[in-house]
């Protein structure tokens, strides 16, 4: 039996090394035939693995909330449609490449939602990661000074999942512009992007500053996307 731990151990099956103890107790109390033993040791190295990818997914995010679908507070008056949220819990929107676009007032919960949905979607094995917009932008000037920037680019267009938090807040550079426009682009119809603003959408326009840009931006995200409009008093100040 201590040959078959260490076995295990050097094996890295970590779900059934932690597991072969219990299933030698259980066996005590209960038959079980070598089906059944196999079938619970792999399961258990299953939901090992799968825990431990879902941890390092998460880790890797950065989200700003610790936030789970179940806890949003869904209700029509709201803007939130639980019709909607069920939807967007499939994942089907990451594999069609389709965005979510959530828009309301300061305190309202858009960070919460988007960091509900970028935690679903690591459950779910995808690869997120989750930036304030403005130190998105920051970090593609760096990379550019740096001359990494096809790398950093390179890096964004392989995650599933990219959500661009506090979108707005200040209006866009030239080189801003372009790099939004590259990062979406890349994405486009291939890849998921989660976007959360104060600003309505239809005021994007003028934080773009490009009238060609945002034309380019907002088509490739506006007619494949879902539209989230939270509504009511700031969630903060009721607290």
């Amino acid at each position: 039996m201590k040959q078959i731990e260490n076995q295990l151990s050097e094996l890295r099956l970590h779900g059934m090394s932690h597991s072969w103890t219990a299933l030698l107790e259980a066996k005590k109390h209960h038959e079980l035939s070598f089906s059944e033993g196999l079938e619970l040791l792999l399961q258990a190295e299953q939901d090992d693995r799968k825990n431990k990818r879902f941890d390092r997914l998460k880790k890797n995010a950065h989200f700003r909330y610790h936030a789970s679908i179940d806890e949003i507070y869904t209700e029509v008056a709201r803007g939130v449609d639980k019709e909607l949220i069920n939807t967007l819990a499939t994942g089907n929107y990451l594999q069609n490449g389709e965005s979510v676009l959530i828009t309301g007032a300061s305190g309202c919960g858009k960070s919460f939602l988007a960091s509900a949905l970028g935690h679903h979607a690591c459950a779910q094995g995808k690869k997120v990661m989750y930036f304030n917009t403005q130190k998105l932008l920051l970090k593609a000037k760096m990379a550019r000074l740096e001359g990494t920037i096809i790398k950093f680019f390179e890096k964004l267009s392989k995650m599933d999942l990219i959500i661009l938090d506090d979108f707005g807040l200040t209006y866009l550079e030239q080189q801003q512009r372009m790099d939004l426009m590259e990062i979406i682009e890349d994405r486009h119809g291939q890849r998921s992007i989660v976007i959360a603003s104060q600003l309505p959408v239809g005021n994007w326009y003028e934080v773009i500053g490009d009238e060609t840009i945002a034309d380019a931006i907002l088509d490739r995200l506006v007619h494949s996307s879902y539209r989230i409009e939270l509504k009511g008093e700031s969630l903060r100040k009721k607290r």
